[in-house]
């Protein structure tokens, strides 16, 4: 008879051995994640859908995610997870304070992934949105100090008298001498005074507006600033409205879409009668080369007896408001024309909600989106610095200074 190795069919440590250790750590490692994943979500207390707009206040039942990562709501069986609660919360209850000190304590950008940030900006689309007089009155008055819009916003005849050597914003070596031809055209002084409108829209241009259904509450504010000659046809308004009070240009686009208007005059008479009679704001003393292409703009339309004014940014204000943000973080070539609207809206207004105003590729889902709500023109890199502009903002929205609205409206 021979040797039998006793261990011989066994498998000591083998092959079967180790694969069956390798599948239950698999499966350990796997529930963990599991129970992590849900964690954070309860943690949240919320789930919203940003694609459909629809805030689930005062909803108890199943949530069920979609592919594209918005929220349905039912008992399908393929749901994740099961939240129960009470909304939208107050904006000063337990919850909604905890939820605005998660933007909060970001104190810049390179401290969070973006998707972070996103995720604390849609947890908090569960919580009113309500102006905190106390910090909205602090904010405005250091604007107050700083630049003063209901004085120094445009150039008028009372701010910039006749014969004043006025320097421009960027080319600080150049003056612009006020003669009697130019005297006449600014206006006596500043048309708005401080705190004069109730409730005012500030309209970007900003890809997060297309689908967003926000045309109508646009139109209902007490005034609407637009940048840019943004385009307001029927193919948009559902999204971005009709109301313009005032509507700036910048001179780059009389050069290039108009020739300087020394040809195409009524062309740009005729693009501005998309706003009605909203003023046209232009910053004339910018640099040497925005001056008489904006001075012209005055002289068309009072060519075709039009009734829309025309303003001039005053450069001192334009200087004290980069000034301004430089100070809050947003370290810029220039800063947008959106922010400067921003900045007199806070003065000019008690309540300033912006629209269209994202700097990302992306929404707070995470789904793309293309730069503008009218196409996809990137803007000259390194000019603007809009991620900054956009932080600020979100910022004081969880302050109560002034509401963003990202998400699709009612």
């Amino acid at each position: 008879m021979g040797y039998a190795d006793p261990s011989a069919g066994r498998d000591l440590l083998g092959t079967r051995t180790l694969f069956f250790i390798f599948i239950c750590a698999f499966a350990v490692v796997t529930l963990r994640q599991q129970i992590l994943y849900g964690g954070k979500y309860l943690k949240r207390g919320l789930q919203f859908s940003w694609q459909s707009g629809e805030e689930l206040g005062n909803w108890t039942g199943t949530f069920n995610f979609t592919d594209e990562g918005a929220v349905k709501t039912g008992s399908d069986a393929g749901s994740r997870y099961f939240e129960f609660y009470e909304g939208p919360f107050e904006f000063n209850s337990t919850k909604c304070l905890e939820l605005r000190r998660d933007i909060m304590n970001v104190k810049g950008l390179a401290m969070v992934k973006q998707s972070d940030l996103f995720d604390r900006w849609k947890s908090l689309a569960i919580c009113k949105w309500e102006m905190n007089v106390t910090e909205a009155n602090v904010f405005k008055s250091s604007l107050s100090r700083c630049c003063n819009a209901p004085s120094f916003m445009f150039t008028t005849q009372k701010n910039t008298p006749l014969g004043t050597k006025l320097k421009y914003e960027v080319d600080s070596s150049g003056i612009f001498h006020i003669n009697s031809e130019v005297f006449q055209i600014f206006p006596k002084e500043m048309p708005y005074y401080r705190s004069q409108f109730k409730k005012c829209a500030v309209v970007g241009n900003g890809g997060i507006l297309k689908n967003s259904r926000c045309g109508r509450e646009i139109d209902n504010a007490d005034f609407v600033f637009r940048c840019n000659l943004p385009p307001i046809s029927d193919k948009y308004v559902l999204d971005v409205g009709l109301k313009t009070d005032v509507v700036t240009v910048n001179p780059s686009i009389i050069t290039e879409r108009f020739h300087k208007l020394e040809k195409w005059r009524k062309p740009f008479y005729e693009a501005l009668q998309v706003y009605e009679n909203a003023s046209v704001l232009l910053p004339a003393f910018y640099n040497t080369r925005n001056t008489d292409v904006s001075i012209r703009v005055k002289y068309v339309l009072d060519d075709f007896e039009s009734q829309q004014a025309v303003y001039y940014f005053h450069p001192q204000y334009l200087i004290n408001v980069s000034r301004f943000w430089f100070i809050q973080g947003v370290r810029a070539k220039r800063i947008s024309s959106g922010l400067i609207l921003v900045s007199a809206a806070l003065e000019l207004c008690e309540e300033v909600h912006l629209f269209g105003f994202w700097a990302f590729p992306m929404n707070p889902s995470g789904i793309f989106i293309t730069h503008h709500y009218y196409d996809n023109v990137k803007p000259r890199p390194g000019f603007h610095s809009m991620p900054s502009e956009i932080f600020n903002f979100l910022h004081m929205h969880s302050k109560g200074i002034l509401r963003v609205h990202t998400g699709p409206c009612s």
